[in-house]
């Protein structure tokens, strides 16, 4: 989904400025798509079969930044792991009745978190952020 826009939206010269930077930006960020059907995939990008704690701490313990998690079912095993500290969750005022929950019962135990901020954006979009309190993400 991703590889089917970002690689050549700065070639396009009815792109803001901003998409145009993050064109650039996407394009030479390590990426890494976990999949068990993906032999390869380009842009920058390695393909992890499975979730294995040890491989995602190294990631973790690189420089460079914030690892994003996409996906409910992804986002559950980084979750059933212990692997997420902080959750950005984007709430859009459109009720779908359907779909992958993102907090699915299934295997996630109940998880403390405290919330660090808000914005509203002008489409009635909420970003809430949370993360997870110190003693549970040591």
């Amino acid at each position: 989904m991703m590889a089917g826009f970002w690689p050549t939206a700065d070639s396009d010269p009815s792109s803001p400025a901003s998409v145009a930077e993050f064109a650039a930006i996407w394009r030479d960020m390590p990426k890494f798509v976990f999949s068990r059907t993906l032999d390869r995939a380009g842009w920058n990008t390695t393909v992890v079969r499975d979730v294995v704690v040890e491989d995602i701490r190294a990631l973790q313990a690189r420089p460079g930044g914030d690892m994003l998690v996409g996906g409910a079912d992804l986002a559950a095993a980084f979750m059933r792991l212990g692997l997420i500290d902080e959750f950005e969750l984007y709430v859009h005022p459109v009720v779908l009745g359907r779909g992958t929950p993102l907090f699915s019962p299934s295997g996630v135990t109940p998880l403390p978190l405290r919330l660090t901020g808000t914005h509203t954006f002008g489409n009635g979009v909420v970003l809430l952020h949370y993360r997870r309190p110190r003693s549970e993400s040591s």
